[in-house]
């Protein structure tokens, strides 16, 4: 019976996946050698502010997190921006807000909920992820409070990795090199029809996570449909028929908030005339590998055969594209 390797090699994917085709002695695989798990935790600790970054944890060597908590109860706590710098960089390639950083907007205290990758505990406090986040020669996290927040409060945090372990996206092991980068467009407003990036990379890799909250006037905006291109091709695939249902929504998610491993609504609401939503969409199950560059894109309300589709407003939009790069 065919082996994953034999399969690999047979379809060309072994580089691609980081796997040998080197026969393998066998008893403990070799890429279990030197595994080892690092930890670490504050407990009400005071040394977040609004004024500068704090460091919260750092490490030097090879490794991958694989677990984050972050606890504390302060205004615009959903605001409050972690960042992380790998490999010695100046300028982070993830820098998030604790709330889109996990899927929510709008500062939508809504608890508890959860899945396997990331959630929300508490309504203060309490979002968890479970984000690989590969790092070859160090790493530093950071911690910084919204704009505005006074004093140093009360806060907790556990960040958590291994040594050793590989990054795998459907099942595919990543090369050693790939890292997980984050493509922010932060309060983007985008008149009505006009089609936008969320990511654009020369690079290879893989998608891994969408994060979206947005706000219009009235909900036809959700008409325009998400497009990809992959590598050289100039031509864009559709990825939904609408925005709600690339999320795994339907009819403007009619039905309210839910959550699941693939996608999930985190907030919907109608505020002073604005129409809010945010939601999530992984994409570690449902893969999305490019080889020569990457282009993802949303559009403000769609058109069929040539008619415009309800009547979509100019809408504000803030996007987190997560995905790994080689």
């Amino acid at each position: 019976m065919p082996t994953r390797r034999d399969i690999l090699a047979f379809t060309g994917l072994a580089a691609l996946s980081g796997v040998s085709t080197e026969p393998v002695i066998a008893g403990e695989p070799a890429w279990t050698s030197g595994v080892k798990t690092f930890s670490t935790a504050q407990k009400q600790v005071n040394v977040l502010s609004a004024e500068k970054e704090a460091v919260l944890f750092e490490r030097k060597g090879p490794g991958c997190l694989t677990h984050q908590w972050f606890g504390g109860n302060w205004p615009h706590y959903n605001q409050t921006r972690v960042r992380f710098y790998v490999d010695g960089e100046t300028a982070p390639s993830i820098d998030m807000e604790y709330g889109l950083g996990h899927g929510v907007g709008f500062d939508d205290a809504t608890a508890p909920w959860g899945v396997r990758q990331m959630g929300m505990t508490g309504h203060v406090g309490g979002f968890y992820n479970t984000f690989r986040i590969p790092f070859g020669k160090s790493i530093r996290v950071t911690g910084q409070l919204a704009p505005g927040v006074q004093g140093n409060p009360d806060s907790w945090w556990i960040f958590r990795g291994t040594v050793g372990l590989p990054v795998q996206i459907a099942g595919i092991t990543l090369p050693q090199e790939a890292r997980l980068k984050l493509h922010k467009r932060v309060n983007l407003v985008v008149p009505r029809l006009e089609e936008f990036d969320l990511l654009k990379t020369d690079a290879k890799g893989a998608l891994f996570l969408v994060t979206m909250a947005a706000s219009s006037p009235n909900w036809n905006f959700m008409e325009g449909c998400m497009r990809a291109c992959f590598s050289e091709s100039r031509k864009p695939e559709l990825l939904s028929s609408g925005l709600e249902d690339y999320f795994c929504g339907t009819y403007y998610f009619a039905s309210g908030m839910y959550h699941t491993p693939i996608g999930g609504l985190t907030h919907k609401a109608q505020v002073g005339g604005e129409h809010q939503f945010s939601a999530y969409r992984f994409h570690d199950a449902d893969p999305f590998f490019f080889r020569k560059g990457f282009r993802l894109t949303a559009r403000c309300g769609e058109t069929v055969n040539g008619q415009v589709v309800g009547d979509p407003q100019t809408t504000s939009y803030t996007t987190y594209a997560w995905a790994y790069e080689w």
